[in-house]
């Protein structure tokens, strides 16, 4: 099969990511002593400088890591919604949804705590030499990708009207960033620069001053400037200034924290995600409708993946959220083999145009009133993508005028955007392995901080006002997040690590990646991870989108031209919504593998968007 580029083999080391810096910068790591969870903090903090547009300190991140002779952890950087953030808050503003951007947006940040409790907990380097890099490319200047002026183009205007602070870092000499011209966040450099010394002079251990880090995010200068941000009146979607309800208590109190996987077996394979406050769980129920190879890319396969793919979403919309007591998910429910076998009865011949929730333990499903109404597939009458956040790889720009290519994104008046995110996979020589997508504190989302060099987030917009929803906003709660790595296992053992942006299409795109991967003959002796990322791919917006304004596109399935005339036909023929997009346009796929018994070492990246890369030896 031919493939853009060779699955990289090796045995000392393997790194894939969204950016080829964090790719070479977590390889260096490991070439200097580190391990793979040293590499992959590094490997973050330079996705926060050279993907501004798609991920940020004040972001969120669910980590998967998996530690030789160790469990499985899922580490969780999502935020919970801040104490004031009441659905009764919102609607006293007029809101019914809460805004795609602004500080009304903003969860407590967690991405920067849970990078620090993996370094602290797992990795062997100090704080110093893992931010070093990071600290160099903002400092003296990185090359930025097309995206990222791009980016700033779009939301040029918003920045000097509203967000002068952010036009202050983002347009230096009222140009922006632009490929050939070093582009420097000086602010961000001095922001971690100060806090590495405070944290330095908390004592000479490498975990004290991990820890004194933590403390200064979250009550020391850090977290003063969070909270003097989302307390400024700041145009939002809504089209009005509207000020945060995040505090210095919130932050104060929240952790990040450790958790267990949850888990489905398949076929040899045992696939690890993150719990239902994640879509992760909605990539198991897919392969649990599975009985068998589904038949990649025919007709009939690809039409029932689709379908799948509708029921698996319609019970996230119904079922996911973090909730316990009375209103827990129940995931063993909904990944058993007859919940699996119920729904996959409902998979017919042709394509359905309903979202069908299903009722595990004969419970009722619950669904937002957006969710039932016209207003939710407004978006489709425009032939417009079903919302804001991350994007829609693939499918419609923002006018409905034609495809859009990775990372393209839309902004109105009022700060309406469509962002991205960033995928890191690192796997070392001794077989410690984890994946991470981190996401949100986009510089698009709120406006830069001045004292830090970095905006809140943006991932309570993920949430209902709608009460009794397992993904109602709830203050201490986190909102249900559509970022999702995964790692996999055969015979107890940690054998591939993956994952990609593009929020509601990422467990989509995942599957069609493992079920390639999984099923293909093996290259060279090991997974053929280039040739399972480089297949034609698709997705369906047959369900709410998870980002302001929430739209759905009943029985849309987005195709890439490259998909073959046969499987075009068949999807039509079957009464499935098609758009074939640009040959190249749906997902970004990153992984990394070990094989136990030999040793290999696999990666490979994504060539769509042309800046992913692995590296390694």
């Amino acid at each position: 099969m031919f493939t853009t580029r060779p699955t990289l083999q090796g045995t000392f080391g393997m790194a894939s990511s969204t950016h080829w810096l964090a790719s070479g910068t977590a390889t260096a790591v490991l070439e200097d002593g580190g391990n793979a969870f040293d590499a992959a903090v590094a490997g973050a903090f330079v996705l926060h400088v050279v993907e501004p547009h798609l991920n940020g300190p004040a972001g969120e991140v669910p980590i998967i890591l998996a530690p030789v002779g160790g469990p499985v952890r899922v580490l969780c950087g999502q935020g919970v919604a801040p104490a004031g953030a009441t659905p009764a808050h919102y609607t006293g503003l007029g809101l019914d949804r809460v805004p795609g951007t602004g500080p009304l947006a903003a969860a407590v940040p967690g991405a920067f705590d849970a990078w620090m409790l993996l370094l602290r907990d797992h990795g062997t380097l100090t704080l110093a030499r893992v931010l070093d890099r990071a600290i160099g490319y903002a400092e003296h200047g990185h090359p930025p990708v097309e995206r990222l002026g791009e980016t700033v183009r779009t939301v040029r205007e918003l920045f000097e009207t509203e967000w002068p602070t952010s036009a202050a870092v983002y347009l230096p000499g009222g140009r922006p960033p632009e490929p050939g011209r070093l582009f420097r966040n000086p602010a961000l450099a001095a922001t971690w620069r100060r806090l590495l010394a405070e944290a330095t002079a908390a004592g000479p251990g490498r975990e004290e001053q991990i820890d004194a880090a933590r403390r200064v995010w979250r009550e020391g200068f850090v977290a003063d400037a969070l909270v003097r941000a989302a307390a400024r009146p700041t145009m939002d979607t809504s089209g009005r200034r509207h000020t945060g309800t995040l505090s210095g208590d919130d932050l104060a109190r929240w952790s990040a924290d450790y958790e267990d996987p949850v888990r489905l077996d398949w076929q040899g394979w045992t696939v690890c995600k993150a719990g239902p406050w994640s879509q992760g769980p909605s990539m198991l129920q897919q392969l649990a409708l599975l009985d068998g190879d589904p038949g990649l890319g025919t007709p009939e396969g690809v039409h029932r993946l689709i379908e799948g793919t509708k029921l698996a979403m319609a019970d996230r919309e119904a079922w996911y959220g973090d909730a316990d007591g009375p209103d827990a998910v129940p995931v063993g429910t909904l990944l058993s083999a007859a919940y699996s076998g119920e729904r996959r009865a409902l998979i017919g011949d042709r394509a359905s145009l309903e979202l069908r929730p299903g009722s595990p333990d004969g419970r009722t499903p619950r669904i937002a009133r957006h969710a039932r109404t016209p207003a939710a597939t407004a978006a489709a009458a425009a032939g417009q993508p079903p919302g804001a956040g991350e994007p829609t790889v693939g499918g419609r720009d923002a006018t409905g005028g034609g495809p859009a290519e990775p990372g393209d994104l839309h902004v109105g008046g009022d700060g309406a955007t469509r962002g991205d995110t960033c995928h890191l996979d690192v796997v070392d020589r001794w077989g410690n392995m984890v994946s991470a997508t981190p996401s949100g504190g986009w510089l698009q989302s709120n406006p830069v901080v001045p004292e830090l060099g970095f905006p809140l987030g943006t991932r309570l917009q993920m949430t209902w006002l709608d009460p009794g929803l397992p993904s109602t906003l709830t203050p201490g709660r986190r909102p249900r997040t559509t970022l999702s790595p995964s790692l996999a296992l055969r015979g107890g053992e940690a054998v591939l690590a993956f994952g990609t942006p593009g929020g509601d299409q990422q467990d989509q795109w995942q599957t069609h990646f493992f079920l390639g991967a999984a099923l293909r003959p093996p290259v060279r002796g090991g997974l053929d991870l280039q040739g399972a990322i480089d297949a034609p791919n698709w997705h369906t917006d047959s369900f709410p989108g998870s980002f302001h304004p929430r739209g759905m596109r009943p029985g849309s399935v987005t195709v890439e031209s490259r998909i073959g005339a046969d499987v075009l036909a068949g999807l039509r023929e079957r009464g499935h919504r098609v758009t074939v997009g640009p040959p190249w346009s749906e997902g970004r796929l990153c992984a990394v593998a070990r094989d136990p018994e030999t040793g290999l070492l696999s990666a490979a990246a994504n060539p769509r968007g042309m800046q992913g890369y692995a590296a390694g030896r």
